[in-house]
C-alpha cells in the first residue's frame, strides 16, 4: 500500500529549491515565522553531497525547522520522515526528526511524542541520515505514536547542543512505510512464507506448522496450489484454504480453530473426502466434541468405514456427528456381497459360534446369516480365518449340526463394525438420504450409549440401524423418523427392517417409523419404548399385517409405553435362544403394556395384535401387564387382539403366573380378553353346579386357573325361593380346554353371582 499512489495524497514537503519561506522556523502553522530572508538561512544550488540543500547556522536553543506544508495521519498509514544532514563548520549539534501534531481545526495535540531519537554529528563533511516513524498505532518502531486525535502534521527536524555549528541539510523526505507494517496488520499469514511449495511432491507440513505457529492470534492463509502434508498437521489458530492438500490415509489434519465442514471441504477439495477426514480429526481431537456438517449435504458413493478413516479401534470419550445430510449416490460401492458356506453350529459348546466354516475368508464381518434354523436378525460379529470360525451376534435356535448358510452383507452410509469397541458416539440432527441405494447405520461389534437424536432415515435399502454385536447396549434413539424405501409395496412383501438390538438396555423414544417390514427385532431385556408412531399397512383389501415390535427372547424386562401401533402387532418369541425348549428359568415373562393405542384396518379377522410365538415345548407366560390400552379397528372387524402362534409350540397354560390383562378400551373387536375377569353370572334353574364359562374372556386361550372372588348379587334361593344362606365352593380349569369355573353348593340354588376369574396364580 502506498497513499501517495492509491489515493493521490500529497507526502513530500516541497525542497528547499523552491523557496526559504516554504519552511518554518517555529511550528509549521499558518503565521508563524519562515526561513524567507533569515541571516542564519541560506540555500546551496550545488554540494558535493547534494543536490541542493539548506545550509543553517543553530543560533538557538532547539532550531526548528517544520515545513508549513499538512501532511495527513489517518489510521493504517504510516510515515517516516528522514533528512540527510553533514556539519560543515562551528560547534557539532546533534540532530532530531520533529513534528507538530494538529487537529482538523487546527488546534494543536499535546500530550503526545513529537521528536525522535537524537542523533550527534561527530565529524564536519560526514553525510549521517535521521529518521523516525509516525503514524497511528503504538507499533513497534513507531517513534512518533500520534494516536486517532491528529489530522495532520508539519514535519522536519530539531537541531539541539550546542549554538554556533553550520549545518547542510538535503531535501526532507516524507514517505508511506505502511508495507513495513503490512505482516503485522494483515490477520493472516502466509503458509509459503515459511518455505510451503504447494507443488504436491514436496512435503509441507513442517512449514504449516512453522505459520500456525508464527500467526500468534491471526489466522493462517493457505494460497492456491496442492500442498502434500506427509505429517500430522495441526492449526491451533483459524485457517483458510484456497488451496488444498493431500495426506496419506494414515495422517491427520487438524484445524482446531475450524472444525466444521466448510473447512475440510476446502481443505480437501472434495466433500466426501472433506468428510471423512473431519471424522477421522474428531477420534483424536480433544478441544471439540463434534464435527459439525453446517448444515452441508455430502454426498457418499460408497460406505464410509469409520474405523479405518479415524485409525483407531476404540474408543470411550463422547463425540458427536452433528447438523447435515448424507446423501447415498446410485454405484457400484452399495452392493450387497453374497456368500454361501457350509457351517457347523454346537450350542453347547458355545452358543454364538459357527465351526468348520468352508471359505470363512470370503464372508465379511457384519453379514446377516440365512438359513433353517436362524432367527431374523442374526449377524457375524467377528471372525477367525486361521480357526475357520464365525462368531455371531445371536444362538440359533434351530440349526445344531452342519448346515448351509447364506451371508449377506449390507452396504452402510456409517459403517462403525471396524472397531472393536465404541462408546458415546451420537448423531445429532443428521439426514441419512439413503435414496433406495444403501443402508444408514451398522453399529460397532461393542461399546455403550450409541445415541441418534432428532435425525431422519429416509429410504434405507435394506436396514436403518444394524447391531452386529452388543455395541446396541443402552443404544437411544429419539426423534428420529425412519421413511421406509418399500411404502408402496404389500406389508408381506417388505424386507427392509428398521433396526435390532442384540444387548441390554434400549431407548426408544417419540419416533416415527413409516412402512417397514419390522420396526425393531428386540433380543436384550431392559427396553424402554415410548412415544413411537410405528405403522405398517398397507391399500389392500383384508391385507396381511406384519410384526412391528419383534422380542426375540423370553424374560425381556421391557416397557412399552404410549406408542401408537399402527396395523402391525407386537410378536414376542424366543427365536434367539439356542435351547427354545423350556427346562428352567423364567420363561416368558417381564413385558408391560401400558397406555398404547392400537389401530388396525383392511385386515381379516384373524388379525391379532398380540402374539405369542414360544420355538420350543413347554413356556408360560411368567409376569406380563397390559392395561390401559385402546383397540380400535377401521373399515373391519377382528376376533380378538391376542394370540399364540403354534407354529413350534404352544404355551404351558398351567403356569401362568402374574398376569395382569385389564382396564383396556375394545372398538371393532368381537371378544374382548380381560384377566382377572369379573363374570356376572344368571343361574335360572335351580342346580347344585353353577358353570362359569370364563374360556372366551381370558388372554391367549389360557385357563381358568383361579377363582379368586364370589359375590352374590341379590338373594340366592333354592327352587322354592328358601333363602340359600352357604357360601358355594369353587373349581377352576373345568370343562374342555379347562376354561370354566364351577360354583358347587349342597343344595340346588339359583340366582346371580359376580365371580372374579384369573388365568394365573397371582404370586
Amino acid at each position: 500500500m502506498n497513499v501517495a499512489v492509491t489515493d493521490g495524497l500529497l507526502l513530500m514537503p516541497p525542497p528547499f529549491s523552491a523557496n526559504l519561506g516554504l519552511w518554518s522556523r517555529e511550528n509549521g502553522t499558518p503565521g508563524s515565522a519562515s526561513y524567507a530572508g533569515q541571516p542564519n538561512a541560506a540555500f546551496v544550488p550545488a554540494d558535493q553531497d547534494f543536490a541542493g540543500c539548506l545550509e543553517l547556522q543553530k543560533t538557538t536553543t532547539v532550531q526548528r525547522l517544520r515545513s508549513y506544508g499538512q501532511t495527513p495521519i489517518m489510521p493504517g498509514l504510516y510515515l517516516r520522515v528522514s533528512a540527510r544532514v553533514k556539519a560543515v563548520a562551528g560547534n557539532l549539534p546533534t540532530v532530531r526528526i520533529a513534528g507538530h501534531a494538529a487537529r482538523a481545526d487546527g488546534s494543536a495535540v499535546t500530550g503526545i511524542t513529537l521528536t525522535g531519537p537524537e542523533i550527534a554529528l561527530a565529524a564536519y563533511g560526514e553525510v549521517v541520515t535521521v529518521s523516525a516513524i509516525v503514524g497511528v498505532g503504538a507499533r513497534a518502531g513507531v517513534g512518533l505514536a500520534w494516536g486517532t486525535q491528529p489530522a495532520y502534521g508539519h514535519f522536519g527536524l530539531d537541531l539541539t547542543g550546542p549554538n554556533g555549528g553550520v549545518v547542510r541539510i538535503d531535501d526532507i523526505a516524507i514517505e508511506d512505510v505502511t508495507s513495513f507494517f503490512l505482516r503485522k496488520l494483515m490477520d493472516w499469514v502466509d503458509v509459503r512464507d515459511f518455505g510451503a511449495r504447494g507443488d504436491g511432491v514436496t512435503d509441507d507440513s513442517a512449514a504449516f506448522a512453522a505459520a500456525d505457529a508464527a500467526a500468534m492470534g491471526r489466522s493462517v492463509l493457505v494460497p492456491a496450489g496442492t500442498y502434500l502434508l506427509n505429517a500430522n498437521t495441526t492449526f491451533n489458530t483459524k485457517v483458510r484454504f484456497e488451496g488444498t492438500v493431500t495426506m496419506p490415509a494414515d495422517r491427520r489434519l487438524v484445524c482446531t480453530r475450524d472444525y466444521n465442514m466448510d473447512t475440510y471441504e476446502a481443505a480437501f477439495g472434495s466433500e466426501p473426502e472433506g468428510f471423512r477426514r473431519g471424522l477421522q480429526a474428531l477420534f483424536y481431537f480433544t478441544d471439540h466434541v463434534t464435527f459439525d456438517l453446517g448444515g452441508r449435504r455430502v454426498q457418499l458413493t460408497e460406505p464410509v468405514d469409520v474405523a479405518a478413516v479415524s485409525g483407531v479401534t476404540t474408543l470411550a470419550q463422547r463425540r458427536v456427528l452433528a447438523n447435515g445430510q448424507l446423501e447415498a449416490v446410485a454405484g457400484p460401492g452399495w452392493t450387497t456381497q453374497t456368500a454361501t458356506s457350509v457351517a457347523t453350529y454346537t450350542p453347547g459348546i458355545n452358543a454364538t459360534l459357527l465351526t468348520a466354516v468352508a471359505n470363512v475368508a470370503n464372508i465379511p464381518v457384519g453379514a446377516r446369516v440365512v438359513g433353517t434354523g436362524v432367527g431374523r436378525e442374526i449377524y457375524v460379529r467377528s471372525k477367525n480365518v486361521g480357526a475357520g470360525t464365525l462368531e455371531l451376534s445371536r444362538p440359533l435356535w434351530g440349526a445344531a449340526g452342519m448346515r448351509t448358510y447364506t451371508f449377506e452383507r449390507y452396504r452402510y452410509m456409517l459403517d462403525f463394525s471396524g472397531f472393536s469397541a465404541l462408546s458415546r458416539f451420537e448423531v445429532v440432527g443428521v439426514e441419512f438420504q439413503c435414496t433406495g441405494n444403501a443402508s444408514a447405520i451398522m453399529l460397532p461389534p461393542a461399546g455403550t450409549i450409541f445415541r441418534m437424536a432428532g435425525c431422519y432415515i429416509n429410504r434405507p435399502r435394506d436396514r436403518a440401524i444394524t447391531s452386529i454385536g452388543t455395541g446396541c447396549q443402552g443404544l437411544i434413539v429419539d426423534e428420529t423418523q425412519f421413511l421406509s424405501n418399500e411404502q408402496p409395496l404389500p406389508a408381506q412383501d417388505r424386507t427392509s427392517i428398521c433396526l435390532n438390538v442384540n444387548a441390554n438396555d434400549a431407548k426408544l423414544r417419540d419416533n416415527r417409523i413409516v412402512r417397514f417390514a419390522h420396526f425393531a427385532v428386540l433380543s436384550g431385556s431392559g427396553n424402554i419404548i415410548t412415544g413411537n408412531h410405528f405403522f405398517q399397512g398397507d391399500d389392500q383389501p383384508l391385507g396381511v399385517r406384519r410384526a412391528g415390535i419383534i422380542f426375540a427372547s423370553a424374560n425381556v424386562k421391557s416397557t412399552v409405553t404410549a406408542n401408537y401401533i399402527d396395523n402391525c402387532f407386537i410378536e414376542w418369541n424366543n427365536e434367539h435362544d439356542a435351547f427354545p425348549t423350556y427346562t428352567s428359568g423364567f420363561s416368558f415373562g417381564g413385558l408391560t403394556l401400558t397406555g398404547n393405542i392400537f389401530t388396525v384396518n383392511d385386515v381379516a379377522p384373524s388379525f391379532r395384535w398380540l402374539v405369542m410365538a414360544p420355538y420350543g415345548a413347554g413356556h408360560f407366560i411368567n409376569g406380563f401387564m397390559a392395561n390401559d390400552n385402546v383397540f380400535r379397528t377401521v373399515n373391519t372387524s377382528i376376533d380378538r387382539v391376542e394370540g399364540v402362534d403354534t407354529t413350534f409350540a404352544t404355551l404351558d397354560f398351567t403356569r401362568f403366573r402374574n398376569i395382569m390383562f385389564e382396564a383396556n378400551t375394545f372398538n371393532g373387536v368381537g371378544q374382548i380378553a380381560q384377566s382377572p375377569v369379573v363374570i356376572r353370572h344368571q343361574q335360572n334353574t335351580a342346580a347344585t353346579t353353577w358353570v362359569i364359562d370364563s374360556a372366551a374372556l381370558l388372554p391367549f386361550g389360557s385357563r381358568a386357573r383361579n377363582i379368586t372372588a364370589v359375590v352374590a348379587d341379590g338373594q340366592i334361593t333354592t327352587a322354592t325361593n328358601a333363602a340359600v344362606t352357604e357360601m358355594p365352593w369353587t373349581l377352576s380349569e373345568q370343562g374342555t380346554g379347562s376354561g370354566q369355573a364351577h360354583l358347587r353348593w349342597t343344595v340346588a340354588a339359583k340366582g346371580r353371582a359376580n365371580v372374579t376369574v384369573r388365568c394365573d396364580n397371582p404370586n
